[in-house]
C-alpha cells in the first residue's frame, strides 16, 4: 500500500507529441494535474484521455513562476508530496517506490538526479541535482524565467536525497528561446541583487550576440557580494572573454580566460577555453600545456555548469594536434588514440591518427637510414 498521497503537477502548451510518453512515466502518482496555458493542438484532449486532470488558464502577462504557482494551486490540499516536472521530462520507472522509501514525515523537499541532456546512444551527457519535489504547503515559485522553488515555511527546511531517482530531459529543440531574454531582463529588474539572475541574463545577452551588454551584465554579476561560487564566477569570466573575442578584443579575451582559470582551477572548462584560444592563434605550447593540465582533472563537479565537451574527446584531440605541431609525435599518437576511443566513429579523429602514424613511420625510416 502507498504511504503518501503523491500528485504530479505540470504546465503545458502545444506538447501533444509528449503526452503518451510523459503519462506513461507519471502514472505511478495518485493524481496527475496539468495547467494548460493555451495549446492550439490536441494536448488537452490527449492528456484527459490518458487520465490527467487538466485546467485551462490564461497567464497574462506571461511568466513561468505565475504559471507554475497557478498549477500548484490546483493540487489538492491533502496531497502529501507534490512532484513538479514538464512534459519533456521522463522519470525512470520505479520512481515512486524510491521516493516513498526515503521520504519521512517532516521532510519538506527532495533532491534527485536530473539528466539535462543525453548522448545519441541514450547515455547521460549532462547531469546535476534537481529539487522540484516538495510539500504541498510552504512553497512558491519565484522569478519570471529560470524559476525556482522558494521555501516560505516558519521552520527549517528539511531536504532529503532520493537515491536512484532519475528524471531525464528530452527537450523540444524547435521551441524558441526568444521569450527568455525579456523575462530575464524583468527578473533582474525585480531582483537587482540576485546574482544568479544577473549571471543568466549576461549569458543570454551573449547568446543573442549582444556582446557589449553581456560584458556589462556579467561584470555586474561578478561585483555582487553574493556572487561567491567560484565555478559560476569562472563561467562568467569565460563568457566575458567570449564576448570580447567576438568584438575583436583578443587581448581582453585572453586576460579574462586566465582570470577564469585562476578563479576556479579545479574544473576542466577554463582549460578547454584556453586550449581553444591557443589553437586559434596556433600557440601550440600553450594549447598543449592547457590540455595536459585539464586532463589531470578526473572528476567533474556535477553542477549545471559542467560542459559535456570538456569531458568528451576535445582535450585529447586538441592535445594531440598541439603535440603534433610541436613535433611530439608519440604524445600526439597517444592522445589521438584516447580521443578516438571516446568517439570511435569520428572520421576526422580516424584520419588524424592515420596522419600521425604515417609521420612516425617516416621519422623511424629516416632515422634507420641516417
Amino acid at each position: 500500500m502507498n504511504q503518501y498521497k503523491i500528485c504530479v503537477y505540470a504546465i503545458s502548451k502545444n506538447e501533444e507529441q509528449f503526452v503518451d510518453r510523459w503519462m506513461d512515466a507519471v502514472c505511478e502518482a495518485d493524481a496527475v494535474i496539468v495547467t494548460d496555458t493555451g495549446s492550439t493542438d490536441h494536448t488537452v484532449e490527449r492528456l484527459r484521455e490518458r487520465g490527467a486532470i487538466v485546467y485551462e488558464e490564461t497567464i497574462s502577462p506571461w511568466r513561468f513562476d505565475t504559471a507554475r504557482n497557478v498549477a500548484l494551486s490546483h493540487v489538492p490540499e491533502d496531497a502529501d508530496i507534490c512532484v513538479s516536472n514538464d512534459l519533456d521530462e521522463v522519470f525512470e520507472p520505479g520512481w515512486r517506490q524510491k521516493l516513498e522509501s526515503i521520504w519521512k514525515p517532516g521532510h519538506t523537499r527532495a533532491r534527485y538526479l536530473f539528466t539535462f541532456a543525453c548522448n545519441p546512444d541514450g547515455t547521460p551527457q549532462k547531469q546535476y541535482p534537481m529539487e522540484k519535489i516538495h510539500n504541498r504547503h510552504d512553497y512558491r515559485w519565484v522569478h519570471p524565467v529560470h524559476e525556482i522553488l522558494e521555501y516560505t515555511g516558519a521552520d527549517s527546511e528539511k531536504i532529503t536525497w532520493i537515491k536512484g531517482l532519475v528524471l531525464n530531459h528530452y527537450p523540444d529543440l524547435s521551441k524558441p528561446r526568444s521569450q527568455y531574454l525579456p523575462l530575464l531582463e524583468l527578473s533582474v529588474q525585480e531582483n537587482p541583487l540576485d546574482d544568479r539572475s544577473m549571471f543568466w541574463l549576461g549569458r543570454e545577452y551573449m547568446y543573442h550576440k549582444k556582446f557589449d551588454k553581456g560584458i556589462e551584465m556579467l561584470k555586474k554579476h561578478l561585483s555582487l557580494p553574493t556572487a561567491k561560487w567560484s565555478e559560476e564566477r569562472s563561467a562568467s569570466m569565460r563568457f566575458i572573454a567570449r564576448c570580447y573575442e567576438e568584438t575583436g578584443n583578443m587581448k581582453e579575451a585572453r586576460s579574462w580566460l586566465f582570470r577564469a582559470l585562476a578563479e576556479c582551477p579545479d574544473v576542466r572548462e577554463p582549460y578547454l577555453a584556453l586550449v581553444k584560444s591557443g589553437y586559434k592563434e596556433k600557440n601550440w605550447p600553450m594549447a598543449y600545456a592547457m590540455a595536459e593540465k585539464g586532463l589531470t582533472i578526473t572528476e567533474n563537479t556535477g553542477s549545471y555548469l559542467v560542459d559535456p565537451e570538456s569531458w568528451g574527446y576535445a582535450l585529447y584531440d586538441y592535445g594531440s594536434i598541439s603535440a603534433f605541431n610541436m613535433g611530439l609525435y608519440e604524445k600526439a599518437r597517444d592522445y589521438a588514440k584516447k580521443a578516438l576511443a571516446i568517439d570511435p566513429s569520428n572520421q576526422r579523429l580516424q584520419n588524424n591518427l592515420l596522419l600521425i602514424e604515417e609521420r612516425i613511420k617516416k621519422q623511424e625510416q629516416a632515422e634507420e637510414y641516417s
